[in-house]
């Protein structure tokens, strides 16, 4: 970092900590637009190739180049923490951008999902996916790029296909069913046994009985298929256990978007706030800059379609931290994720407020306003979130030839299936499982429907 910068940014962390921010270290790196292009569609400073990032790539060019999206800085939670700044930003934007870092690393290290998920991965998801990378292009070099392709398209299409409820680090199911316990046996039949003529009955032993894969519906897909699918080779299953991890991983940034990025946008404009030692020129650039990314809406537009998720949380943890206090804020931001924060705290009041309202769209592409209820406002929002934007979808069964059988939790998730990308999805797991593959749905009228690969 500049020497201008990098004495804002330790008189800022200064500040965080008698302000009672707690978050492991943070290494900052000024990176150019092209490496910080490529870091936020991969999502990971180093991680497998494959050319889905590639198309994500260009999408974010495009992106930029209409004026769409800025990327400022992209942080990495762990033990230390990973942020990267972009070197276009101004000195004024660059130090917003500190304090915005550091109200994320206070979130992720304190709040209990982030903390989950970082116990489970050791806090090193940085060198895990660089090590996974490394292990790919072994592979790559071993059997070839066509081979390890066809791998990673079936395991990153599931890649949203994992119980986030579960544990990283699982052992196969029991491969014999369990002993029943003996029934007790009652002093009345301990009697009547020993009475004439009576004697237990003589049963050939049946021995140990295979246990059933799966014992249950398995809703972790990359997990079941690396454990499972009948041929594959380790390599084959070392990737799709790597995808698994790196998805987990990303799973509280997903849940906790709303939260996360409102607490550190609350906690950057506080730091500015104090920050009496920042040249008066800088802070007004700076303020402008968190209005910037706090508007509702883009510059020149009138409402927006969509939730801007800096806004929202933002003006929510405002909203708490003077109705109930730093104290209780830091509560909840401890014990929520986006599903309790926005059923808890969006309330009606500040719905119309914000002038938060459902919308549909008819033929000829016409908009309209469906519902303001502010019940149905905080369902649209979450809707996309639930089961990591996926449908619910479970190996329930394996045939005798070797088949799979999969099936959708329609009534549970309340999302319907996209039959032509779901055949897709199915096509690739065929390749991967080397039997046929199916699958358990319903239709738009709920009727039973199996599609099959």
């Amino acid at each position: 970092m500049t020497t201008e910068l990098e004495e804002y940014a330790a008189r800022i962390e200064g500040l965080a900590h008698r302000l009672g921010l707690d978050y492991y270290p943070v290494d900052f790196e000024v990176a150019p637009q092209s490496l910080m292009t490529e870091i936020a569609v991969y999502g990971l400073p180093v991680r497998m190739p494959h050319w889905s990032f590639g198309v994500r790539y260009i999408h974010q060019l495009v992106r930029q180049s209409m004026g769409h999206s800025k990327i400022f800085e992209v942080m990495f939670p762990g033990d230390p923490c990973r942020a990267f700044l972009m070197d276009g930003n101004s000195l004024a934007e660059n130090t917003l951008v500190t304090a915005h870092v550091l109200g994320h690393a206070d979130f992720s290290k304190n709040n209990q999902l982030f903390a989950r998920f970082h116990d489970m991965s050791g806090g090193n998801i940085v060198e895990k996916a660089a090590a996974h990378a490394h292990r790919i292009h072994q592979a790559i070099e071993a059997v070839g790029l066509e081979r390890v392709e066809t791998v990673l398209d079936a395991a990153l299409a599931l890649e949203s296909h994992v119980d986030v409820s579960g544990e990283l680090h699982r052992a196969r199911y029991p491969e014999m069913v369990p002993d029943k316990p003996r029934a007790n046996v009652t002093p009345f039949q301990s009697r009547f046994r020993t009475l004439p003529g009576e004697s237990e009955p003589q049963l050939p032993p049946i021995g140990p009985l295979k246990a059933r894969v799966p014992p249950h519906p398995e809703f972790d897909l990359l997990w079941f298929i690396a454990q499972y699918a009948p041929d594959l080779e380790q390599w084959e299953r070392d990737i799709f256990l790597a995808v698994r991890a790196e998805s987990l991983y990303f799973y509280p940034v997903f849940a906790c978007q709303i939260m996360n990025e409102g607490w550190a946008s609350y906690w950057h404009a506080r730091l500015l706030r104090d920050a009496d030692f920042l040249p008066g020129d800088l802070y007004l650039e700076a303020i402008k800059a968190h209005s910037d990314v706090v508007r509702p809406f883009a510059s020149g537009e009138q409402t927006a379609l969509a939730i801007n998720p800096y806004h929202l949380g933002f003006t929510l943890w405002e909203r708490i931290v003077e109705k109930k206090g730093l104290d209780d804020a830091r509560q909840v931001m401890k014990e929520e994720d986006d599903f309790g924060f926005i059923r808890n705290w969006l309330d009606a009041e500040l719905a119309e407020k914000l002038d938060l309202f459902v919308y549909e769209t008819r033929p000829g592409d016409e908009i309209r306003v469906a519902n303001r209820d502010v019940a149905a406002v905080r369902e649209a929002i979450l809707a996309p979130k639930f089961n990591f934007g996926a449908p619910r979808v479970a190996a329930v069964e394996v045939k005798s030839d070797g088949g799979l059988v999969l099936a959708h939790e329609h009534a549970s998730d309340g999302r319907g299936l996209d039959a032509a990308r779901a055949r897709k999805v199915l096509e690739y797991t065929r390749r991967v499982w080397r039997r046929p593959v199916r699958l358990h749905t319903v239709n738009e009228r709920a009727e039973p429907v199996e599609l099959a690969a």
